[in-house]
This record gives C-alpha cells, sequence and structure tokens, in this order.
C-alpha cells in the first residue's frame, strides 16, 4: 500500500513554502503539488504544522486512500499512481474523444464513408442532449433510452445505425482511459449495459420490373445544350451498375486501371472490404454491350473511369446521378427511380427469373456468406456470376 506524508521541498522567492503531499510506494517516492504554501511559522523543524493546511492535506490523502484501495497497486509505479490520482478528479469528455475518433476513422484507417455515418450519430445525440460538450458521467442508461426512443419516432434505419455508432466509440473511450488488468479505473458508467439497440425497419423491395427497366434503358434522353448532359451520364452509370450484377457506384468512382485484366473486373467492395477476410473481392467479365461504355468514360490516368474528373468525391458522384436520373424519369414517364433501384433489380431477375438460388444471388453481388468456415476451404470460381449476369441481361436486354 502506498503512503502518504504531508511535506513542502523549496522555499520560493517570496519566502513561502508550497506544500506536497509525498507518496511512498515500493521504495519508490513521488510528489503532489496541492495549491498551498507556508511560511516559516507554519513549519516546525522542517515538519507543515499550520492546522488549516494540515487540515486540508488530510481530507486530501483521505481521498486518495479511498481511490487506491479500488486499484490494484502492485503492477503500478509511483509515477502511475501519482498519474492516476491527479487525473482522478478530471470529467473526460465523451464528445471530444469521438471526434477524435472519427477523425482517425477517416484519416488513418481510410474509412471517410464510415466516418461520417459516426459523425452524424454523435451530432444526433448531442443535438438531443442539447449541448456540444458531453461528458462520460452524463451519459446514462436512461439518456440513451430516451434517445433511441426519440430515434424510432422519426427514423427508420438511424435508430439502429446511431446507437451502434455511438456504443462502439463508448466502448472505445473505455478501452482508452480504464486499465482492467491493473484496476485503474477512470470511466465508471456504461450506459448500453442493459440497452437494447433496435432493429432497423426492413426497406422496401425497390426492384423494378423487366418492363420498366426497358423503358428506362431505351428512353430518350432530355434535350440539353451541354456535351455531357447530368442525364445522359445517370443513364450510363445505370447501365453499368446493372450490367455488372448491381456493383455499387462508390466501386465505379474508385476502380483502378489495374483491375480490368483480360476483360475481367477484378476489385474488392469498397463498402465491406476492411471487414471481411477475403478483403470482399470478385471477378465479373465485362459484358460486350457495355464495352462502348468502358470507352466512353475512360480516365487519363490511374482510374479506369473519368468520373472523379467531374465529381470531387464518391458521395457527390451518388448524389449527381440520382439527380440526373430523376430529370431522365421525368422527361420517359417513368416512375421515381434511384440507382440502387439496379442493385435491387438484378438481384430479383436473377432469382425470380433465372432460377438462381439466394445464396448464388448474394455471391454474385458480393455478400458476405453464411458458411464462413466452409469458404475458408474453397477456392473460390468467380466463372458463376458472369454466367448469371449474361443470363440476367439476356431477360431484360433479349
Amino acid at each position: 500500500m502506498a503512503s502518504f506524508k504531508i511535506c513542502v521541498r523549496v522555499k520560493r522567492q517570496d519566502g513561502l513554502y508550497p506544500v506536497y503531499i509525498r507518496i511512498t510506494h515500493n521504495r519508490q517516492v513521488g510528489y503532489i503539488k496541492t495549491d498551498k504554501c507556508v511560511g516559516k511559522e507554519g513549519l516546525k523543524k522542517g515538519e507543515v504544522v499550520d492546522p488549516h493546511v494540515l487540515a486540508y492535506c488530510s481530507k486530501e490523502i483521505l481521498r486518495y486512500n479511498e481511490a487506491l484501495n479500488a486499484v490494484n497497486l502492485s503492477s503500478l509505479t509511483v509515477s502511475e499512481i501519482v498519474t492516476f490520482l491527479k487525473k482522478m478528479d478530471e470529467e473526460i469528455s465523451f464528445s471530444e474523444f469521438a471526434r477524435f475518433y472519427v477523425r482517425r476513422m477517416s484519416i488513418e484507417w481510410k474509412m471517410e464513408r464510415n466516418a461520417k455515418n459516426y459523425q452524424l450519430a454523435l451530432r444526433s445525440l448531442e443535438l438531443f442532449m442539447d449541448r456540444d460538450n458531453i461528458l462520460c458521467p452524463q451519459l446514462s442508461g436512461k439518456v440513451i433510452q430516451d434517445w433511441i426512443t426519440d430515434l424510432e419516432k422519426h427514423y427508420h434505419r438511424a435508430k439502429e445505425m446511431y446507437p451502434t455508432c455511438v456504443k462502439i466509440m463508448f466502448n472505445a473511450i473505455l478501452d482508452e482511459y480504464n486499465d482492467y488488468e491493473k484496476g485503474v479505473i477512470r470511466i465508471k458508467n456504461n450506459p448500453f449495459r442493459k440497452i437494447r439497440i433496435p432493429k432497423a425497419d426492413t426497406p422496401d423491395k425497390r426492384a423494378l420490373d423487366i418492363d420498366t427497366l426497358r423503358r428506362f434503358f431505351f428512353g430518350e434522353l432530355p434535350p440539353s445544350k451541354m456535351v455531357a448532359p447530368l442525364p445522359e451520364l445517370s443513364r450510363d452509370v445505370a447501365e453499368m451498375v446493372f450490367c455488372l450484377a448491381g456493383i455499387n457506384t462508390a466501386d465505379l468512382y474508385l476502380m483502378k486501371k489495374e483491375c480490368l485484366r483480360d476483360g475481367v473486373l477484378c476489385y474488392h467492395r469498397q463498402k465491406t472490404k476492411k471487414f471481411r477476410r477475403d478483403g470482399a473481392y470478385l471477378e465479373i467479365r465485362v459484358p460486350e454491350r457495355l464495352l462502348p461504355l468502358f470507352e466512353k468514360y475512360k480516365s487519363d490516368d490511374e482510374y479506369l473511369f473519368c468520373f472523379s474528373k467531374r465529381h470531387q468525391d464518391l458521395d457527390c458522384f451518388n448524389i449527381n446521378v440520382n439527380r440526373g436520373l430523376k430529370r431522365y424519369c421525368t422527361h420517359n414517364g417513368l416512375p421515381p427511380i434511384c440507382i440502387y433501384n439496379f442493385r435491387h433489380s438484378w438481384a430479383t431477375i436473377a432469382r425470380n427469373n433465372c432460377g438462381a438460388s439466394t445464396e448464388e444471388v448474394g455471391f454474385a453481388m458480393n455478400h458476405s456468406s453464411a458458411h464462413r468456415i466452409t469458404e475458408g476451404y474453397i477456392k473460390k470460381d468467380y466463372s458463376p456470376i458472369s454466367i448469371l449476369n449474361e443470363n440476367v441481361l439476356g431477360i431484360v436486354f433479349g
């Protein structure tokens, strides 16, 4: 057990002696400086005798002992004990840590899109609590439950995503400030311990019927004086998405030239490559129908397509594609269509019209498999994806 003693060390130029609390542990000595000072009259034979200073320091020593009683001191050095005692009254800011976590996700881990979701989750919680700086003790189970209840009234997806993001960040801050092996617990509360995060609502099926798809792909472009109007880009990107087994726009935007090998696209799905053991890798042969579009949008840099020349990032690209689809559909008398409809449509046709199993459709769309252990024994053959894709295109385009 550490021992404490009230003492002074060096006299200041004004003749006063700053008062310290000396800590001795395992024959090591450390000091915590107090905000008290004494003059010569407060000392006797080098020992502090001022009653007010003694009373104050005695209370501090009592607090220190109470705090250290909950800690395993055997593995701590005296400097670690001093650091722990100095910081035990500091209220740790969850908001500051969460912003640091988001920056780390975006810059260090290269997860810009995921980082935006975490940033939105933090902002949602701060708005609900009406404060820009949330301290850890302020996050109680009741606060989190009330926040989730409020999210359930307004959002279908965020009621699961936002609390999940905040829970991950809170677990990270617990790991950062608490040392469970040494018994140093600076954050004592865990608001998610008894919280049940609700599941997101099942999204409406967004598949387009075959007749609507044909009307879309064979529609006419709205008149425009621009060389490369947005509706034309949107229709072409939609065709790429559909004809490449529902590929994501993020993958098209970031696709490198090196990914195209002998007419086959070999790439890692951007959305899930960091979370899967196989890196969400996929191979699919480029249909002959898309070759003119590949030529039309070819890039003069390391990227396969020139989308980054026109759009500053993949989110801007996705937003503008959907904006162009809106104008294109209005002009052709089509219902509102977004780019994600084509991913749903490809999956539905593959399942219902081509007789593919749900597992085969999931494999073609690069979803994670339920048979992860089994897949570890199997060398994957991606050629069935291209065969299934040709069957889907044959049904739509003839």
